[in-house]
């Protein structure tokens, strides 16, 4: 079983002073020159507070999460699902998750990162900066990423592929045939309601269930 997320734009901040950015240690190491490409954009808008403004969508408040693509090669990591923080992320509590809840994320929990494209919940990873939706000069995210994305992920996924990304970022590594749920709410006649800010939180949930009783999902029927 495959688990894809999307990452959250709020970030953990600190890591491992001594273990720094490694692309060829990263999930799909084959990706790491398309990975030093984002890096290298990334780095170039960010370099001024005006172009960074514009193409990062940076606020007065948030202006400063620039220096973080800067210092990407030499910022302290952490593993992917202790990095993201926010509401689909933090019901999983993965910083003090037990150590089988944890090998079953880093076994099975893909997230779609906008600056490393598809990267395990185990990969050490700095703070960084980008979106889905950001603007990088030439290079475009959105026909980046899925010619590289999608081939990788489809080589891995040999199961069931649990489709919990945004649509923003599904659209970064289309999956063929993966599951895509909809988080409704069910009221006492039945009646299905789209949630939306508890769509995240439902998500996180469910990860976090997964994880913490070593789920083997092998078809639709099983995770259901």
């Amino acid at each position: 079983m495959t688990v894809l997320l999307p990452p959250s734009e709020t970030k953990r901040e600190g890591g491992d002073t001594d273990r720094t950015l490694d692309l060829r240690a990263l999930s799909f190491p084959e990706l790491s020159d398309e990975r030093a490409a984002v890096i290298t954009a990334a780095r170039s808008v960010s370099s001024e507070e005006s172009s960074a403004r514009t193409a990062l969508k940076l606020g007065p408040k948030s202006i400063a999460e620039r220096f973080r693509n800067l210092e990407l090669e030499t910022s302290p990591t952490m593993p992917a699902i202790d990095r993201y923080t926010g509401v689909l992320y933090d019901p999983l509590g993965a910083p003090s998750a037990d150590d089988a809840t944890r090998r079953w994320w880093f076994d099975h929990v893909v997230v779609q990162s906008a600056m490393f494209g598809p990267i395990g919940a185990g990969d050490a990873i700095p703070a960084y900066r980008l979106s889905h939706d950001s603007r990088l000069g030439t290079l475009r995210l959105a026909a980046h990423w899925p010619a590289v994305s999608t081939p990788v992920l489809a080589a891995r996924s040999d199961g069931v592929v649990l489709d919990l990304r945004s649509e923003g970022y599904r659209q970064l590594g289309p999956v063929p045939g993966a599951l895509a749920p909809r988080v409704v709410s069910v009221d006492g006649s039945g009646r299905r309601k789209a949630l939306n800010h508890w769509n995240k939180t439902a998500k996180g949930r469910l990860v976090a269930l997964l994880g913490r009783t070593g789920a083997a999902v092998a078809s639709a029927e099983g995770l259901l």
